[in-house]
């Protein structure tokens, strides 16, 4: 946590107030009603770090003016129990501050909503955004039940996303009492080159496996995929971080010992400066040796970019998530997946696997024309056909 004391500021003669920002990362539940949760896992979430990068950014400018002490703790909870009367306590404690639920997607929202109800009753200012929130409000004519119990909770609503000053502008009406029921800002994505860039302080990085890390690139896919909301989430142009601010997310975390990350972009194959970015990392790698391993998500086409797979690899990247979906082209049409052409996928695989680049695909089960003897078949022709590494249904 950062801090420092409340009173006199000495020589300036400024009475300062604290205001304490816990910026929650809730997990979900198991089939029975547990919360999940592991000793380590797998990997930080990218929603959290951009947050905490953006708050530590207005920390460090007295972005809520001179004479408030802005105080920040992240808390994942897939690696660490929430305790909402500690929570409470502590907020009291400082003298004013809120609770964000951040990154909250839809099978985590009924988490989100206990946790939620939980500070209410215990009289914290609670707001709640992601994934979930920002979906059905783009997506749906009314607003979702869910969200409508947090909103009859007291909760307010932040969609889209909070660069650009919106975080600010968020904390600033919470300080004065004049928080809005909704923040809706899923009509004016923010541009992210020279954004604050996404961190988190060690300790909540140690609780993952291995010691990961991850960032995003560029947000936004060009692609219409049916079961998809990044779309609808983050929009359909590429918008992403310059090759700057990609070095100074990789310098920055190498000297914490940080060395691992998830790229989080849904389609790393799409963003734009791809060919940039992949030849910092090279220089980073092969001239200055910072090593570090990579996990990407990409397309079933990339192999057609001229370089990219050759380049991934000598950026760093050990894992490529790429989302083979289906091998039967009337499902592929049906979901309006028609830039996986089945035909490439062996040509692609063989590609990655020729730089010693483990292939984890995704995999749909369920499509209207499935039936359970046409999935069995496809399943013993992909073993059969396809030389990937690791195949994960959904």
């Amino acid at each position: 946590m950062a801090s420092s004391d409340a009173g006199l500021e000495g020589t300036l003669g400024i009475e300062t107030r604290r205001f304490l920002l816990v910026l929650v990362k809730p997990s979900h539940y198991d089939d029975e009603g547990y919360v999940i949760q592991w000793l380590r896992s797998p990997i930080p979430a990218n929603s959290l770090a951009c947050l905490y990068g953006l708050a530590e950014d207005i920390q460090q400018a007295q972005g809520l003016g001179a004479d408030v002490d802005l105080q920040l703790k992240a808390i994942d909870e897939t690696n660490t129990r929430v305790r909402p009367e500690r929570v409470a306590r502590e907020i009291a404690l400082a003298g004013g501050g809120m609770v964000m639920l951040t990154g909250v997607q839809s099978n985590q929202f009924p988490r989100a909503l206990d946790l939620a109800r939980a500070l209410r009753t215990l009289g914290v200012t609670v707001a709640i955004g992601g994934f979930h929130v920002s979906g059905t409000l783009a997506m749906l004519p009314a607003v979702e039940m869910g969200v409508q119990k947090a909103l009859d909770l007291g909760c307010f609503i932040f969609a889209g996303e909070a660069e650009h000053g919106r975080l600010a502008q968020l904390l600033n009406d919470v300080m004065a009492g004049q928080q809005k029921p909704i923040y809706n800002f899923m009509d004016d994505l923010p541009a992210l080159e020279g954004a604050p860039i996404p961190r988190l302080p060690r300790p909540i990085l140690e609780r993952t496996f291995g010691a990961n890390s991850s960032f995003d690139a560029g947000r936004g896919c060009p692609f219409q995929c049916s079961f998809c909301t990044i779309i609808n989430v983050q929009g359909r142009k590429s918008r992403r971080r310059s090759p700057d601010d990609i070095e100074a997310i990789i310098r920055a975390n190498y000297a914490k010992g940080i060395v691992s990350y998830f790229i989080t972009d849904d389609n790393f194959a799409r963003n734009k400066d791809w060919e940039a970015i992949f030849d910092r990392l090279i220089w980073l790698q092969e001239v200055e040796n910072i090593r570090i391993r990579l996990i990407i998500q990409v397309d079933t086409l990339c192999h057609r970019l001229p370089g990219f797979i050759s380049k991934a690899a000598r950026a760093g990247v050990r894992r490529a998530f790429i989302g083979l979906e289906n091998i039967s082209p009337d499902n592929l049409l049906a979901a309006k997946k028609r830039q996986n052409k089945i035909t490439e996928y062996r040509k692609m695989l063989l590609a990655w696997k020729a730089v010693r680049v483990i292939t984890y695909c995704g995999y749909i089960l369920g499509f209207p024309n499935d039936t359970p003897e046409r999935i069995l078949r496809d399943v013993e022709t992909v073993k059969r056909e396809l030389p990937v590494d690791i195949l994960e249904f959904f």
